[in-house]
């Protein structure tokens, strides 16, 4: 079993949650067992997103993937995402 911890601002995130749902395939396909979402209490464009994998090397693939890439991209994500693995 495998977790990441995902930490971005995104520019508005209504608009963010729009791709990130509409990736959910991506998702599935990419190894995703379970995920959930998190603001940050007074900072609400401050993303927190926790995602299970079966194994490090999905989770290691599943964000290197471009696709996944260019929908962080398409959704608003500002700067470098703070990606980490967790086993």
């Amino acid at each position: 079993m495998a977790l990441t911890a995902v930490q971005h601002r995104v520019a508005e995130y209504g608009a963010w949650r729009q791709v990130y749902d509409s990736v959910a395939g991506l998702q599935k396909a990419g190894g995703v067992i379970a995920e959930s979402v998190h603001r940050m209490a007074g900072d609400r464009d401050n993303v927190l997103v926790l995602h299970e994998f079966g194994t490090l090397d999905e989770a290691r693939a599943f964000f290197a993937d471009p696709q996944m890439q260019d929908a962080m991209r398409r959704a608003g994500v500002q700067g470098q995402p703070r990606i980490e693995f967790y086993e």
